[in-house]
């Protein structure tokens, strides 16, 4: 009863046999274990590498959050310094305006003054002229030098009390 049969169970164990003998299982077994453990290694480094990006993911958030609050804490100063600006820069323009206006209400004072002495000079002496003119028309000489000497000397001291 040999038949094909019995010949590949034959061969099957002594092929079983063979697998044994050159220890082919614990080798298989080292093998599988060896890649096991660097599929290990590389699962752990992957998961440290997650860590670290989650890790760099949150600083990256806090930083940004601390960015957005800095630069609005810096717009509301810079918006509060320049508010400031402006209004110091209003009162200064108002403070400059009123003291150019008071100048200008000074000169004009002055210079009313001025035309208003002007006008009383201008008008003694056109007085003093007609007066003059009068006097020699109407009276002789003697009597008109006398006058006028008079009418000189009345108008100084007129003038004088005028001007004190």
């Amino acid at each position: 009863m040999i038949d094909a049969t019995f010949w590949v169970a034959v061969s099957f164990v002594i092929f079983i046999g063979l697998l044994l003998y050159f220890n082919v299982p614990v080798k298989i077994k080292n093998v599988l274990n060896d890649s096991i453990k660097r599929i290990k290694i590389q699962i752990e480094d992957a998961e440290k590498l997650k860590d670290e990006a989650n890790n760099l993911l949150s600083d990256s958030e806090k930083k940004l959050s601390n960015a957005k609050t800095e630069i609005k804490t810096m717009t509301n100063k810079a918006n509060d310094d320049m508010e400031k600006l402006i209004l110091k820069t209003n009162a200064e323009f108002h403070k400059i305006m009123e003291n150019r206006k008071k100048g200008a209400e000074q000169r004009i004072a002055q210079m009313k003054q001025q035309a208003i002495k002007d006008i009383k000079a201008a008008s003694v002496k056109i007085s003093i002229t007609s007066v003059e003119n009068l006097l020699k028309n109407s009276v002789d000489k003697n009597k008109l030098d006398k006058i006028y000497q008079d009418s000189i000397e009345e108008t100084k001291l007129a003038l004088k009390q005028k001007s004190s």
